[in-house]
């Protein structure tokens, strides 16, 4: 049962990726593509965390505790040093 729902919630992951990556290559503004870059990332952590729950390995949450720090400082410093598009 635990395999299906990972594997059906893996699928899931990689469609979310692939069109979020379509999103961050074709997006018409620099935010669009910064919220891109960010829904990528948690579409990233939720297939760790996916992975995480699936095999009981553990030692992957800091790592996804990590991985969402650096994208929330990442997020906001270009949030505050963007140049308006034109």
């Amino acid at each position: 049962m635990i395999a299906t729902v990972a594997a059906v919630t893996g699928i899931i992951l990689a469609v979310a990726g692939v069109l979020t990556t379509y999103r961050l290559l074709d997006g018409p503004g620099s935010l669009d593509r910064l919220v891109a870059l960010d829904t990528l990332i948690a579409v990233a952590m939720g297939g760790l965390a996916v992975w995480a729950a699936y095999s009981g390995d553990t030692t992957i949450v800091p790592s996804i505790v990590a991985l969402s720090l650096v994208s929330f400082i990442g997020s906001v410093a270009v949030a505050r040093f963007r140049v308006s598009d034109k």
